[in-house]
Order: structure tokens, then C-alpha cells, then sequence
């Protein structure tokens, strides 16, 4: 998943881009201060909906709805972040600033874990005697959580844009990428293990106060660095620019388009000579943002008023965002199924034997390990194997929407299987009569939720290169630094829209109750599988339709380059 990381990496032009600054000097402070960060962030959000069911007796369901509000935060503020560091404070100031507030909200989170008075009093998980949390209670907790996921908004994706500004030569940026990766995974999966387990084991107070340190080192790495560090410079955001073309295109909507190509504007290119081109004719009511008119440029050529007239390369853009976005809009439905089955996942763990031998218990906010680790081994055995083996077949590389469109598959696969794994974990417990009985435990292991973790690991592995690199091959020059972030929106939405779906399914069905042995969870993974499949039956025929503005050599040299 190394280019879906790149989100902003065009965010400015160098200040000193042949000085002494940057260079792999740089690279152990942006790893170290990444290694921190992540292992911060990742303790908190994959277990704060075990936190909240068992320190402050939040419903399960109603947890797992809030717990993917909070994971949907997590991507979608990253895109802020970037939009920030591109318009106005750059990559370092975000990343300090957004480091420090991250770190006051896992302060925030360590205090409602230690002090009695910021929790309520504990009882046994799903006991319908439990006193639920005050009014004061929820509001410092939601005000930690808010405070911190503001925090990893800043930092995610800034990291990697701050690392990548270090170096000049592509190959550069490949194998940066590649350590930032692996270091975002590796980072992921120690935290949510450990901090897990410490939870269970220990106390959250010792889990929370591990996220601290780890937050504070990451700063402190990020700040040792900063001599050696190449900063950039940053310009006006790329939106403000697809909105000039909206507004001109609305405000000259009564001017006549012009089949001549001098009658639009074309951005000057120095003292080149340029050939007038008119735009295309797809969506061609936006090309009345390009055609000139009096008092429209200034003397030198320059845009006089750029609300009132685009280059014909703007208009240009926004078309090409316009094609893409069908495509784009089933990443959303792709997404979803998955975001709801990390919430359900962790709710059929805490009714599952999670012991592995007479020592190890699994926690039950572990679960998405299997998912980093499922992906994080796929990458390099996709890269090694399934390319080469897919090139001695099709005598060509596989192109990033059929990447994506295997991806497709193996998730809304990963749902049958999960259905099929509570449907059996059902049957197990209806045996034993465990309906009805809090805090009971179904006796069968938690690893029987493996393989459809594995399967939706697998997926990732595939469709997020895939989109990431779709995206940034097709995706506009001029809005490169944006390209790769728009995976990250739409997991963002995907987070959101889980939330509504699982809220809708509990309003209109009984299949998720409080106690999940008297529920149909298997119908709710069914659902996701028939969504899925259709969802992949629009995604075909937008792939089908869809033409790649560049050749397919293109598609060739950008995965040999990767090999």
C-alpha cells in the first residue's frame, strides 16, 4: 500500500532543492518519529471500542457504531491535514503542531483510565445492572478522543509527504515509501498486539501510558531532525483552483462557446511557444470558464481575475476528476462492508475462547492484526510471484483497476466466510444455552475468525495499491499532491457510512442485539456479501467503460518500477 501514503507529496515547491538539506540523513528521524507516532495512534483506536464496553459500560453495538465514527475520523482528517500543509503551514509546522495535540488527547485518555471519578463504576461486561457513564463522563472521554484523532489528522499522511520532500530522484521516493509502509504496518500490528494485551493483563492506565511515551519520543525524533530537514514552500490549495472553474463556468454560462482554439486561455509556459487548443467536449459546459474576455488577463498574460476565467488545463482537470469519480464512488462500497466487520469482529471475539495454549489469550482489540499481517506478507508475495506469473500468462502487467478489481472479489468473499464462521459460533452457543447468560464464553476459538480476516488482509493487498496507483497515474499534473488521498477519503466515508448501516440494522431487524448469541450476525455478514457483489458488478462496467488517458506502457513501467 505504498502509494496510498503520497497524499500531498506535491505540496510545494522546494526552497532548496539542490542544498545541503534532506537526504537520507533525514531518514531515521522521519521513521523514528513515524514508528512513534503510529504506535500511539494504533494503541488507542483499535481498542477504544473495548474500552469504552469495559471501563465505561458502553453498549457493545452501540461502541462498535462509535468506534467506526472514530476509525472514519482517522482517514478523514488526514485530508485536512494535507489541504493545511499544501495552502498555508507546511509539512513541518502541521506534523509539530498535530503532534502535540495528539498528545494531549492521550494525556486526556490516561487520565479518564486512572482517576475513578472520569469512569463509571465497573460491572461485569453486559450485565443490564450496570450504571452507564454521567453526562461529564462521556464529554471528557469524546473530548480526549476528538482532541486526538485532530492529532493523527496532522501526522498520518504529513509524515510521509515530509519524508518524500527529502529526496529528488524517484527511485528515492520508491524506496522511502517502501520503509514508510512497512514501517506504518509493522508500527500498527506491535501496537494493537501490545497495547492490547497490556490493557487485559495489566491496567488501561499502563496501555494509555505507553501511547504517551511513544507519542512523546515521536515528537522528539521529529524535532532532533529538523537542521537536516528540506522544507518546502507551500502554494495555494489545488481545490481553490477546481473551484475557480465552477464559478467561471457559472458566471460566463450565457457566453457562446468558441470551436477556436485562441478564444481560450491557455497558462503561459515561459517564453514557449504554445499552440492554442480548444477543450474537450465532454462536460462542455465547464469550458465557458476558459474563454477570454475583455479585462479577463493582465498585460504579461496572467489571470486577472481568477474567479472569472480558467486555463483551459484547469477545466481540463476537473473533467478528468468528473471521469474518475464512478469509479471512485464504489471504493466507498467497497470500504464499508470492510469497516463493519473490524466493529463486528471485535464484538464476536469478546464472546469467543481467545486463549491460544494454557498462557496466551488473545485481545479481543487484536483482531485486526490478522488483517495488517495478512496484507503486509501479500505485498511482497504479489510483487515476487502473482505479477511475474500474471505477465508469463497475458504477456503484460495487470493494470491498476484489475488490481483493485481482484481486490473486490477477495473481500466480498472474506464476508461469505465470516457469515459462515458465525453461523457456526451461533449453533455452538444455542448448544450450550449461552443466550441470555452475561459475560459468557462460546466454546470455540477466536482463530476460526482468521481465514476471513486473512481473506479481506489478502483484498487490501490488492485493491489499495491499485487504487492508490490508479488514482495517481490518471489523476491530473497539477493535482498529483491530492491523487492518492482520495483513497483515504473515501475509507473515511466508508467509516461513516458503517456507522449508519449497523444503526439501520438494529432499528429495523433484531439481528443485533445487546447480547449477540440472541442476534443473527450471519444475516448482517450476508448482507455485506450481496452488497459486495453488486457493488463489484458496477465497479466492472465503470472499469469496462473507463479509458486511460495515458498508453499502457504507462501501466508496464510504473509496475516494473515497483518490482
Amino acid at each position: 500500500m505504498e502509494v496510498s501514503f503520497t497524499a500531498g507529496d506535491g505540496e510545494a515547491e522546494l526552497s532548496n532543492s539542490h542544498g545541503k538539506r534532506g537526504g537520507w540523513i533525514t531518514f531515521p528521524f522521519i521513521t523514528a518519529t513515524m514508528t512513534g507516532l503510529t504506535l500511539a495512534t494504533a494503541g488507542w483506536v483499535f481498542n477504544v471500542i473495548v474500552y469504552m464496553i469495559e471501563e465505561f459500560n458502553v453498549k457493545s453495538v452501540d461502541a462498535a457504531q462509535i468506534g467506526s465514527v472514530v476509525f472514519g475520523c482517522t482517514m478523514m482528517f488526514p485530508v485536512i491535514g494535507g489541504i493545511v500543509a499544501d495552502s498555508s503551514l507546511g509539512c513541518f509546522n502541521v506534523i509539530s503542531i498535530s503532534a502535540v495535540i495528539s498528545l494531549l488527547g492521550v494525556i486526556l485518555l490516561v487520565l479518564t483510565s486512572t482517576l475513578h471519578v472520569l469512569r463509571p463504576p465497573p460491572c461485569q461486561t453486559g450485565s443490564i445492572q450496570c450504571i452507564g457513564p454521567s453526562k461529564m463522563q462521556l464529554g471528557i472521554l469524546f473530548t480526549a478522543i476528538t482532541v486526538a484523532t485532530i492529532g493523527v489528522g496532522g501526522t498520518r499522511f504529513t509524515v510521509g509527504t515530509m519524508g518524500a520532500l527529502q529526496f529528488d530522484k524517484p527511485e528515492h521516493h520508491r524506496r522511502f515509501f517502501d520503509w514508510f509502509t512497512f514501517t506504518w504496518y509493522a508500527s500498527s500490528a506491535v501496537s494493537a498486539t501490545a497495547i492490547a494485551y497490556v490493557a487485559d493483563n495489566v491496567s488501561w492506565g499502563w496501555a494509555y501510558g505507553i501511547c504517551t511515551v511513544a507519542n512523546i519520543l515521536g515528537l522528539t525524533a521529529f524535532l532532533l531532525g529538523s537542521r537536516f530537514y528540506r522544507r518546502g514552500k507551500p502554494q495555494k490549495s489545488p481545490f481553490i483552483g477546481l473551484a475557480h472553474v465552477v464559478v467561471a463556468a457559472i458566471r460566463k454560462r450565457n457566453m457562446p462557446l468558441s470551436l477556436k482554439g485562441e478564444d481560450y486561455y491557455m497558462k503561459p509556459q515561459g517564453n514557449a511557444n504554445m499552440e492554442a487548443q480548444t477543450p474537450t467536449k465532454i462536460f462542455k459546459f465547464l469550458n465557458h470558464a476558459a474563454l477570454t474576455a475583455e479585462g479577463d488577463t493582465r498585460l504579461d498574460g496572467s489571470v486577472a481575475k481568477p474567479w472569472k476565467l480558467c486555463s483551459v488545463e484547469q477545466v481540463e482537470d476537473l473533467k478528468t476528476l468528473i471521469r474518475i469519480s464512478p469509479i471512485w464512488s464504489t471504493g466507498i462500497f467497497l470500504a464499508t462492508p470492510l469497516a463493519i466487520q473490524t466493529s463486528l469482529i471485535n464484538l464476536q471475539a469478546l464472546s469467543m475462547d481467545r486463549h491460544i495454549g494454557p498462557h496466551v489469550k488473545v485481545p479481543a482489540g487484536s483482531m485486526v492484526v490478522f488483517i495488517f499481517s495478512a496484507t503486509s506478507l501479500s505485498l511482497p508475495l504479489i510483487d515476487r510471484y502473482f505479477i511475474p506469473t500474471w505477465k508469463f500468462f497475458t504477456r503484460k502487467s495487470p493494470t491498476p483497476l484489475q488490481r483493485v478489481g481482484i481486490g473486490h472479489v477477495l473481500c466480498f468473499s472474506s464476508m461469505a466466510v465470516s457469515a459462515l464462521g458465525e453461523l457456526k459460533r451461533l449453533k455452538i452457543a444455542h448448544s450450550h444455552h449461552l443466550q441470555g447468560q452475561v459475560g459468557s464464553v462460546t466454546p470455540m476459538s477466536v482463530l476460526w475468525m482468521v481465514p476471513p480476516l486473512a481473506l479481506a488482509g489478502i483484498g487490501e493487498a490488492f485493491h489499495f495499491p491499485g487504487n492508490a496507483l490508479f488514482y495517481y497515474q490518471e489523476f491530473p499534473e497539477t493535482l498529483k499532491s491530492t491523487s492518492t488521498a482520495m483513497v483515504s477519503m473515501f475509507i473515511g466515508i466508508a467509516f461513516y457510512l458503517s456507522s449508519a448501516v449497523i444503526g439501520l440494522v438494529r432499528r429495523t431487524t433484531v439481528w443485533l442485539p445487546d447480547d449477540i448469541n440472541k442476534g443473527r450476525m450471519d444475516y448482517v455478514y450476508w448482507v455485506l456479501f450481496v452488497m459486495g457483489v453488486l457493488n463489484y458488478g458496477f465497479y466492472l462496467v465503470c472499469a469496462w467503460l473507463y479509458k486511460y488517458k495515458g498508453p499502457e506502457k504507462v501501466v508496464e513501467s510504473n509496475t516494473s518500477s515497483s518490482d
